[in-house]
């Protein structure tokens, strides 16, 4: 089996996986990380996401041998319980996870968002997320936690 070096929240991890193992699966099963979580395995719900050299892939379609040197960042990599990131602060501050299982996702994609465009109006903020899927409902309160965590406004 073939043996890959990941660069995963800043620190090397030796893994051992068939080179078309998702990256999702390393990441959980082989690093323990729960951070990403299986959704649809297609790639379509964002639940997976994590950012691969700072952007945004959906890690359930992402063969780990496709990921070579790039440093991939889970939503661990951003911030933890006791020091949760401005974003994930805000998230939690806006009560914007319902059941939690797309929040990972979202934060994920959130922060790519704001990296590209640090104040986005409430309709960018709509349309960066819109690949990303949320059964609960929680919308409303996911769009005011990525606007309070560009320190605009919150209008949503």
């Amino acid at each position: 089996m073939p043996k890959y070096i990941l660069k995963v929240n800043g620190a090397p991890k030796k893994v051992e996986a068939d080179s078309d193992t998702p990256l999702l699966y390393v990441l959980r099963d082989d690093l323990g990380l729960r951070g990403p979580r299986f959704g649809c395995g297609l790639g379509q719900c964002g639940a997976c996401t994590v950012h691969l050299d700072g952007a945004a892939v959906r890690s359930c379609v992402m063969p780990v041998a496709a990921v070579g040197k790039a440093a991939v960042t889970t939503l661990e990599g951003l911030g933890s319980s006791h020091r949760p990131s401005r974003l994930q602060q805000a998230f939690i501050d806006e009560q914007a996870a319902q059941c939690g299982y797309c929040i990972n996702g979202m934060i994920m994609q959130a922060a790519d968002l704001l990296k590209a465009n640090p104040t986005p109006s409430e309709q960018q903020i709509r349309e960066g997320l819109a690949m990303n899927l949320c059964r609960c409902g929680t919308h409303k309160r996911i769009i005011r936690a990525v606007q309070r965590a560009s320190g605009q406004p919150v209008t949503a």
